[in-house]
């Protein structure tokens, strides 16, 4: 590799993928008090976040992870597990990929669904801590609402896409067949494209 070619990454992100924090290194013996999984490893990328709760305060008192990732996904957890000790379970359930992209100093755009995982995972633990403890009223389910029947793509589908690079209809279709039957849902997927870009990249 040349000398000349630069890191094309912040050097936020290059600190935390070189020197990643909380690690989870023995899950056996870690007492934690919820556990989030997403991802699937036969596709390349599993996340799996741990948090100890501090009951009184009603905050996150420690947060441990593990991940099968690239550098992104690595850099992006580590960077979550930081900022997340000490604030309140209310505030970390609503951390976006956009937060934590905009703390590690910006993402490629085609590597911000690997910060996707993060968050997930993350409100997969709570939502864990919740179920436990008897809270599951805090849970936030979202349900996914179908925007192309014919493939039977959902408005969550069309986020992921777009979290994953789709900037087009032409390649939101590509990475969803979505349209490709009858055609009538492209308004209303377009839309969403719109909205979606806004959301995770327009500052």
């Amino acid at each position: 590799m040349s000398q000349n070619t630069d890191w094309v990454y912040s050097e936020k992100i290059k600190d935390h993928f070189m020197h990643p924090r909380n690690i989870l290194e023995d899950e056996k013996s870690y007492r934690y008090d919820g556990k989030g999984v997403v991802g699937n490893i036969k596709c390349g990328d599993q996340m799996m976040m741990v948090i100890k709760v501090d009951k009184e305060k009603n905050a996150i008192a420690d947060c441990k992870w593990k991940t099968y990732g690239c550098a992104s996904a690595i850099a992006s957890t580590s960077l979550l597990s930081e900022i997340v000790i000490g604030m309140s379970l209310d505030k970390a359930y609503h951390i976006s990929p956009k937060d934590i992209a905009e703390e590690l100093g910006g993402l490629p755009e085609h590597k911000i669904h690997c910060s996707v995982l993060g968050d997930k995972a993350l409100r997969a633990a709570i939502d864990d801590y919740y179920m436990k403890n008897g809270m599951e009223n805090k849970i936030k389910k979202e349900k996914a609402r179908i925007i192309c029947q014919c493939m039977n793509v959902t408005d969550h589908d069309i986020e992921n896409a777009v979290l994953e690079g789709a900037r087009t209809f032409l390649e939101l279709q590509e990475h969803t067949k979505l349209g490709t039957v009858c055609g009538q849902c492209k308004g209303e997927a377009e839309q969403l494209l719109k909205e979606y870009v806004k959301k995770h990249f327009d500052k």
